[in-house]
């Protein structure tokens, strides 16, 4: 006989009634859920309740605290400087992190970046960084508030006892299609940050065809949501929506969008990584306490300081810091049928020719190329010849490239020469 205090079949009947869940049967259920009391079909069914008929503000706070409580908490109140993180929604060619930790860092704000990986076509920051021979993402607790300490920045892999009520229910909404629904994600990214302990959070909600979020009302709701959850719990969180409908700058990939992200911090790269990294960097010191403003900051990246940092951070994990990055063996261009101006380059398809090519997986175990990707030789606005090569494709298995072609089909418009297309903000609203 069962000593539950609740029956899982009741909890879900109410949800799939449009009910409210009261915060005891919400703790209950997330409890029984992490210890294997309730069994993954009903969370799967009381999961496709709550993507069908939502949840309330109250719901989904309780929620997130009962994922917060299914784990331990980290708290950085001895580091002695002010800490503030970011967290992007996911994209294609969004490798801001990688820049942005150091730069932050080289003013005195600690960074402590517990990062993902990859699934489907948003490229994971642990992938990228791992094209970084020698370099690891798992570290201890002790060696993440070490390194805190010595460097200032770490970006690292979460560890296993942080909200791992998230763990399981992350994988369950993978293989349910339930992964895009506001309380659910809302609830999965605020555990593990509120989780972590952070002073500061920056959310980069990304809005388009790359994104999870393909509107802006949806991007707003998910933004609203979790700042105003961040912000009850004691956090000081602010959100940009960002452009997600072109790839972020112009890799996307493992091996390749590290190149990118050291161009930036050696005060280069694509405009729009480098905007994106300023602003979301100016947001984090703000929120932490130490405001700075924009050109203060843009100077940090151009006078060598985000990159000290940089080499500091990547060598207390092991990456040497100056071995060459690896290089796929295969490529193949594709090229302009005719002149004219790039109207429009698809964020999504370019992330899914990537992930064909390699650089991403399908399941959480699969392995990924660290030199496989697409590098973009034009972004919208851009003037293009016939005959040019508008992409390259780069992998080590050729056999992916036809794949990798057929996602890019369609993925890309050029109009007649002349004709005037508007180059959009990458930063498109901020939420407080």
């Amino acid at each position: 006989m069962s000593t539950e205090p609740f029956d899982a079949v009741d909890v879900i009947r109410t949800k799939r009634d449009r009910g409210v869940l009261s915060p005891e049967q919400i703790d209950w259920v997330i409890d029984a859920y992490t210890r294997g009391a309730v069994a993954d079909e009903q969370m799967s069914a009381l999961g496709m309740a709550i993507f069908l008929n939502g949840m309330n503000r109250a719901e989904i706070a309780r929620w997130t605290h009962a994922m917060i409580e299914s784990g331990e908490r980290l708290g950085f109140e001895n580091l002695g400087v002010p800490t503030s993180d970011k967290h992007s929604t996911g994209g294609v060619g969004d490798k801001i992190t990688l820049p942005l930790a150091p730069l932050v860092a080289a003013f005195g704000v600690a960074v402590p970046q517990l990062s993902g990986r990859g699934l489907g076509h948003t490229g994971g920051t642990l992938d990228k960084l791992e094209s970084i021979p020698g370099w690891r993402a798992d570290l201890t607790n002790d060696e993440v508030f070490a390194q805190l300490r010595s460097v200032g920045a770490v970006i690292c892999a979460a560890g296993p006892n942080l909200a791992p009520a998230d763990k399981k229910l992350y994988a369950l909404r993978d293989v349910t299609s339930i992964v895009d629904c506001v309380p659910l994600i809302s609830s999965s990214i605020m555990s593990k940050k509120i989780a972590e302990g952070t002073d500061a959070l920056v959310l980069d909600v990304k809005v388009g065809s790359g994104a999870f979020m393909k509107t802006l009302d949806d991007a707003r709701e998910l933004a609203r949501t979790m700042v105003d959850l961040g912000t009850d719990a004691g956090v000081t969180t602010v959100a940009l929506l960002t452009d997600m409908s072109t790839p972020l700058g112009l890799t996307a990939g493992n091996a390749v969008e590290v190149q990118e992200s050291l161009d930036v911090l050696a005060g280069g790269g694509p405009s729009d990584v480098v905007d994106l990294t300023v602003a979301l960097a100016v947001e984090m010191l703000a929120a932490a306490g130490r405001p700075r403003g924009e050109d203060e900051v843009r100077a940090a990246l151009s006078d060598g300081r985000a990159m000290d940092r940089w080499r500091s951070m990547i060598a207390a994990q092991g990456g040497d810091v100056d071995a060459p990055l690896p290089v796929a063996h295969e490529s193949e261009q594709v090229l302009a049928p005719a002149d004219g101006v790039l109207s429009r380059l698809d964020a999504l398809a370019v992330g899914v020719a990537a992930w064909r090519l390699g650089a991403g997986r399908a399941r959480k175990e699969d392995p990924v190329q660290a030199g496989a990707g697409v590098v973009l030789h034009a972004k919208p606005g851009d003037v293009v010849r016939a005959g040019q090569p508008l992409l390259t494709l780069h992998t080590d298995t050729p056999e992916r490239f036809a794949r990798a072609l057929e996602a890019l089909d369609g993925g890309w418009d050029i109009a007649a020469p002349g004709t005037p297309v508007a180059r959009t903000h990458v930063v498109i609203d901020r939420i407080d």
